[in-house]
């Protein structure tokens, strides 16, 4: 048996350094000398500005990796996020109805004992015109009024609120650099890899750079990007495009500025529907990050800038835009051979639900987690590996799909065209079919394999103002004075979060200012080849 002694991930960026470092912290901890993990990145590669949003699963892997809350929110210009907010998805503006609803990453609301709620939020147990996630949590109010998901006294990563962040990611990349050679013993290595050689078993043999010769390792990560150069160029792994379903395939961004320095920070991603795809809007401590997602079957690039920049209005001025192309897709072997693929090279989603990130932390978890002691236990992890992170790939395709086909718009071809059935997913139509009579529950879903939380689902279908008929079950439900006391009751408390909570922009600045007033003692740089 050839144990397993060295990792080398290949890329920089966040996928290759929150690999690094989420591997090389589980493995020190373990035993310091068992498996040294490096990594090689050029300097002559620019980093893409996707990613700069998240899933609260990211307080978890920072956290695991021993990094400090308040020098992550000062050095990468973080900012709080507690959910989505989704504007015309619904119907087009200008049209009676609702303009925009809240996904929430706090769950329901459930005291012990007490009855779930959306049956009864259905059966009209809450206040008139309440929408669902309005009606069982108290996050919605909070970010309408500003208020940051913790208090300063609070620890690192925790909080009443369940919250993710927003942040630079080119910044965050560099912090994740420093901090896993200074603190985690990465060995980094600055060179350009012209080409990977296959070995005899399906796998890579070594890789050749232009500046250090050849490199080898037992276990290979490709975290190139888009260009996918081991998994993909070297090995052949197959990409499987999900463009039949999910349309959009281009996207237009830009950084913007605030109106003014100390303008509100939203703890939240605006999402706003337009004529051939969405805006995201991301709001950071000094900037916004924005961008036009679009398909390129239903707008051309010029129009989607225009569309763009009419967005953004006088926040556009003199500022360049960036067209970016993708794919959504995945490979299912992302893991073949002595390779693995971490971020794009294994595959790509819309970031529509910010996706992108939370599939770094999944696949560096399942990495660390499923590292084979020796070669000969590779085949057996790689097979784990994309059985596991194919099925969360089909999952997500349903989840994004369903923001599209539900809606009422028809103001445009795209969004006919997102509702023929021909482009939704079998298992998705199964599940709106059953959801007519029925809410969702929990035994939908299989816990192991799926992205989303049965209430992100919920938050989504009836922000999207589907319909399910409970009327012919009505009396299966009797607890309908009790269940109209505890929407009362989260109202109530709602409330008297907003005088416990702070302003989220006064919140972020406190926690950056007491770091920056720390006495930072000077940490010795790991070696770099």
């Amino acid at each position: 048996m050839q144990r397993l002694r060295k990792v080398l991930v290949v890329g920089g960026g966040t996928a290759g350094w929150l690999t690094a470092c989420y591997l090389a912290k589980a493995v020190n901890a373990a035993d310091p000398a068992s498996v040294q993990v490096h990594l090689v990145e050029s300097d002559r590669i620019g980093l893409i500005g996707f990613g700069e949003s998240t899933f609260p699963s990211i307080r978890g892997t920072l956290s695991a990796i021993g990094l400090d809350e308040r020098r992550f929110l000062a050095e990468t210009s973080a900012a709080y996020k507690q959910g989505i907010r989704f504007r015309h998805w619904v119907r087009p503006p200008g049209t009676p109805g609702k303009e925009h609803f809240f996904h929430p990453f706090s769950v329901p609301s459930q005291r012990p004992g007490g009855p779930e709620l959306l049956p009864y939020w259905l059966l009209g147990a809450a206040p008139a015109g309440l929408g669902f996630a309005d009606a069982v949590t108290m996050q919605s109010l909070l970010v309408d009024r500003s208020r940051a998901p913790k208090r300063a006294r609070d620890p690192d990563y925790q909080g009443p609120m369940n919250h993710a962040y927003q942040f630079d990611a080119g910044r965050f990349a560099m912090l994740l650099a420093e901090h896993g050679q200074q603190a985690l013993g990465i060995r980094r290595h600055v060179a350009t890899v012209e080409r990977a050689v296959p070995d005899d078993h399906g796998g890579i043999a070594r890789l050749v750079t232009a500046e250090l010769g050849e490199l080898e390792a037992d276990l290979y990560v490709d975290c190139t990007g888009m260009r996918a150069s081991l998994i993909g160029e070297a090995l052949h792994s197959p990409y499987r495009s999900c463009g039949d379903m999910l349309f959009t395939d281009r996207a237009v961004a830009m950084q913007a500025p605030y109106p003014r320095p100390d303008a509100p920070i939203p703890s939240f991603t605006l999402c706003t529907a337009q004529e051939s795809g969405w805006v995201w809007d991301i709001g950071l401590q000094q900037r916004r990050g924005v961008g036009y997602v679009y398909s390129s079957r239903h707008t051309d690039a010029t129009r989607a800038e225009e569309t763009f920049r009419r967005y953004l209005g006088s926040a556009a001025e003199g500022q360049d835009a960036t067209h970016i192309r993708f794919d959504n897709g995945y490979r299912p072997e992302a893991w073949r051979g002595n390779c693995v693929a971490v971020g794009l090279s294994g595959g790509f989603m819309e970031p529509l639900e910010s996706t992108g990130i939370a599939l770094v932390e999944l696949a560096a978890y399942l990495v660390t987690h499923l590292l084979p002691g020796d070669r000969d236990d590779m085949g057996r992890a790689a097979r784990h590996f994309n059985a596991m992170m194919s099925a969360r790939y089909e999952r997500i395709v349903d989840f994004i799909k369903l923001h599209y086909c539900l809606s009422r718009r028809r103001d445009s071809a795209f969004w006919v065209d997102n509702a023929d059935p021909a482009g939704i997913p079998q298992s998705l139509q199964d599940k709106l079919a059953q959801w007519r009579h029925r809410p969702p529950h929990r035994l939908d879903f299989v816990g192991d394999l799926e992205m989303f939380p049965v209430s992100s689902w919920q938050y989504m279908l009836y922000g999207m103002e589907f319909e399910t008929d409970l009327e012919l079950v009505r009396g299966a439900y009797p607890r309908g004075v009790e269940a109209s006391r505890e929407f009362a009751m989260i109202r109530q408390a709602a409330t008297q979060a907003l005088d416990d909570l702070p302003d989220h922009r006064a919140l972020v600045t406190h926690l950056c200012e007491e770091y920056r007033r720390r006495p930072h003692a000077p940490v010795a740089h790991a070696a770099t080849a």
